[in-house]
């Protein structure tokens, strides 16, 4: 990092960054929203940002928001959206950001759980009507903010807020297979969180970044703390699709695109349709993480998209682990999810807690600064923390002697087939490096004599023949997989089940349609 952003580092909250970046570039770009139409793309610089997120602060003062009101919003990727969560962070409200894509049931519950006294919806979007919903599940003081924000004098505000270590964020896991967990965070987690990110990736500020995620995603904050850090802005999506957002792409000239697995595999297959063209000449780099990474997805960007690729490990809980930087070794980049900051301690124990050798598998446990607080529900945090104060991620891995981390898998994503343990992700590795394989999920389902067996799920690949059970064994025999790891059943779909924020596979999904 470079010293302007080891100092912005150590900034005690998220306001006290934004008001550090607004003094030393007023006039840089900070957001840039991208439109359909070219002409109607905006542009908001740091020092406007800071200016418009204190005249939104004290419309919402007026309206009764106080340091420490809950405020819950739903709400797109634009400009607006990271002004109000802003304007709240100037407050010193809490706040609880919902995918804009949730409906009824995940934002019932995190409006009952969160026991928000404030609502900002967008009003009508993409053909749901969110003032509707938040009435009929009896929303407290909704209000729209889509286009028009409160305004008002800051010369009625409070003192910002200065204690970086009060619970000021209430993120929402997925919920896929239970009720969603309300993850507590603090400004100083999501400072740390957005530090590693930009310590691992090295901007600068000729960089142009890229928001195509929800904004409402623990990622929306995470970036955003690396711009402030590094004085450089983003593109933001509102609505994320390939061909149609590689305009906004190629127009304002991003050199830092991605967002998970799957946006790679995306730009990837653009790429595809003219490979002779560049799709956007000027990305130098795609970086993500969310899900895990094939090294051969890997290899196939660097050698067709022409640019670098780093991705990295981290959850709602923890917004960034570990990362990879663009000066690892290619092997690194396509093996490991590259290492953690100095402040993030990584510990890989046995079932019983006992902590293992470098380089042998076993749970992975986390603790440092960006790690959260815990869970609204406070037996939730109780399970999830053992006696030390690390986290217990459920995912399986190892670290190398050089520091890098090797995921394995899930606690949960191992196959137990006759007393056998099978790793997934192993198999699915391997699976992505046969051509009509566009992506794929490997499931343990109930086997009567097995106790589960093997199933790969895979997604056609485009203008390739199907492939066959026998085609799949006799890829992994030659990729050198053990007999007792073959799939068994295999199974086509057009497109694998996927949630909204950052396009993660729900097995949970397929599992229940295969079992029977």
């Amino acid at each position: 990092m470079t010293d302007t952003a080891h100092a912005l580092a150590a900034c005690r909250t998220l306001w006290e960054l934004i008001e550090r970046r607004a003094a030393l570039t007023p006039r840089a770009p900070a957001l840039i929203q991208a439109a359909d139409d070219p002409g109607d793309d905006r542009t908001l610089t740091f020092g406007g940002l800071r200016e418009r997120c204190e005249r939104v602060a004290a419309g919402l003062y007026e309206r009764g928001v106080r340091p420490g009101t809950v405020v819950a919003w739903q709400l797109p990727t634009r400009i607006e959206t990271a002004v109000l969560s802003f304007a709240l962070a100037r407050l010193g409200a809490v706040q609880s950001p919902v995918i804009p894509f949730y409906r009824d049931r995940e934002v019932g519950f995190a409006l009952r759980e969160s026991k928000a006294e404030f609502f900002a919806v967008p009003g009508v979007w993409r053909g749901h009507d969110h003032t509707e919903m938040a009435r009929r599940l009896g929303a407290r003081s909704v209000f729209t903010a889509y286009d028009e924000l409160p305004d008002g004098d800051p010369g009625v505000l409070p003192e910002p807020p200065r204690d970086g270590t009060a619970v000021r964020w209430i993120y929402w896991t997925s919920g896929t297979t239970s009720d969603p967990k309300g993850v507590l965070h603090t400004d100083r987690s999501l400072l740390a969180g957005g530090a590693c990110l930009a310590h691992a990736l090295k901007p600068s500020p000729k960089d142009v970044g890229s928001m195509a995620f929800p904004f409402a995603h623990i990622a929306g904050p995470d970036y955003t703390v690396m711009l402030l850090l590094y004085g450089f802005p983003a593109v933001m999506f509102e609505r994320f699709a390939l061909p149609d957002a590689l305009d906004g792409y190629r127009r304002h000239g991003v050199t830092v695109a991605g967002g998970s697995t799957a946006f790679y595999s995306m730009f990837l297959a653009e790429q595809r349709k003219d490979p002779a063209r560049p799709l956007v000449p000027t990305l130098r780099l795609l970086a993500g993480g969310g899900a895990p990474k094939p090294p051969e997805l890997y290899h196939a960007v660097v050698r067709e998209l022409g640019c670098a690729l780093t991705h990295g490990y981290g959850m709602t809980e923890v917004p960034m682990i570990t990362m990879g930087s663009p000066d690892d070794t290619a092997e690194h980049l396509a093996t490991t999810e590259g290492r953690p900051p100095a402040g993030m301690e990584i510990r890989v124990t046995d079932a019983a807690g006992r902590e293992l050798p470098t380089g042998e598998d076993g749970e992975v446990r986390l603790r440092g600064e960006a790690v959260c607080q815990g869970y609204l529900d406070a037996a939730a945090t109780r399970e999830a923390f053992d006696a030390d104060g690390f986290l217990r991620t459920g995912d399986l891995g190892h670290v190398l002697a050089s520091g890098h981390l090797v995921l394995t898998g899930r606690a949960k994503d191992v196959i137990i087939r006759k007393g056998e343990n099978i790793s997934a992700k192993e198999v699915e590795d391997l699976l992505h490096g046969h051509p009509a394989v566009a992506d794929v999920a490997v499931i343990g389902l109930p086997d009567p004599t097995r106790g589960e067996r093997v199933c790969a799920v895979v997604e056609r690949a485009p203008h390739t023949p199907d492939l066959t059970l026998a085609g799949a064994t006799a890829h992994l025999r030659a990729a050198g997989l053990s007999a007792h790891k073959l799939p068994e059943q295999l199974e086509l779909v057009d497109e694998l089940p996927r949630n909204d924020a950052l396009r993660k596979i729900l097995k949970y999904k397929l599992r229940q349609r295969y079992a029977t």
